[in-house]
């Protein structure tokens, strides 16, 4: 049995946010695993060890892919090199190979190119996985649906006895609420990023956003009729705005909950995809 299969997600997470925030050295024994998950409001490269369990995590805004197709080469090229140095430098080990994500529904030349950024920055890009799926790396769902509110896109897989059957992306996201926000304000799109963020603000702006939030529900409400999905999970950054789960219950009907730290759920998951690197591969 793999080892991770002990933890909860939650567990998983939790450890995930300790090394993002407080980055620290990998034993040039351990072989490591590492995912970069190119989103579309931001860059994160995670390093786990062969069960799973994270041992590094390190993310930076980034806005180089839009509506899953990375638009921004050299953007990308600039962040995930900087990312991988980080990386690097904290825990002392080499990194030679990495998964990379892709939302649901991307076309092969389409997600070649997050292959091509990785290659870029030297990371053989070693495995191609969709943002939902890989999410469920760490969820370990059954029966259920797996939403991913990125910043410029939705990715739903409709899972079926822990396997993927279906798999829907739309093009609506995170920068919809920060345009409401900006527009609600007289803001730039940039504050309105901060002030969506903000704890202390988001109860006031729920009635700026909710038809927004709705919309997402909507979204996933089509995607999944007629499937029987009986709980739904959200994973992604815009999930962490309050609230988001109730208004997606209200609107489909069907239980929904937020994953623990849901911007860093896919992230930890894509690494499971990586090669597994040894000493000898990983260290200087």
């Amino acid at each position: 049995m793999n080892r991770a299969e002990g933890w909860s997600a939650a567990e998983l997470m939790a450890r995930a946010r300790h090394v993002l925030q407080h980055p620290e050295p990998i034993d040039a024994a351990v072989p490591i695993r590492v995912g970069v998950d190119l989103g579309t409001a931001s860059i994160v490269v995670t390093v786990t060890d062969a069960d799973g369990w994270p041992l590094a995590c390190a993310s930076r805004p980034a806005t180089v892919v839009r509506d899953g197709v990375v638009w921004d080469f050299a953007g990308a090229i600039e962040v995930l090199a900087g990312l991988k140095q980080e990386v690097e430098a904290s825990t002392g080990r080499r990194l030679t190979a990495a998964a990379v994500t892709i939302p649901p529904g991307v076309s092969g030349s389409d997600h070649r190119a997050h292959g091509y950024v990785l290659e870029a920055v030297g990371l053989e890009c070693c495995g191609v996985v969709d943002e939902p799926t890989a999410a469920n790396a760490v969820l370990r769902l059954r029966d259920a649906a797996v939403v991913d509110i990125g910043g410029g896109t939705t990715g739903i897989a409709i899972l079926r006895d822990g396997d993927v059957a279906h798999t829907i992306d739309e093009p609506s996201g995170g920068t919809h609420v920060s345009l409401v926000v900006a527009g609600a304000l007289g803001v730039s799109l940039a504050e309105a990023e901060r002030i969506k963020v903000d704890p202390s603000r988001q109860a006031a702006l729920l009635p700026v956003v909710r038809p927004v939030l709705e919309k997402f529900a909507s979204i996933v409400g089509t995607a999944i009729a007629g499937q029987a999905v009986q709980r739904i999970v959200l994973v992604g950054g815009t999930c962490a705005f309050p609230r988001i789960d109730q208004i997606m219950t209200e609107i489909t009907g069907i239980a929904s909950e937020v994953a623990p730290e849901p911007l860093l759920v896919t992230p930890v998951g894509v690494a499971s995809w990586g090669r597994l690197l040894t000493s000898s591969e990983a260290k200087d």
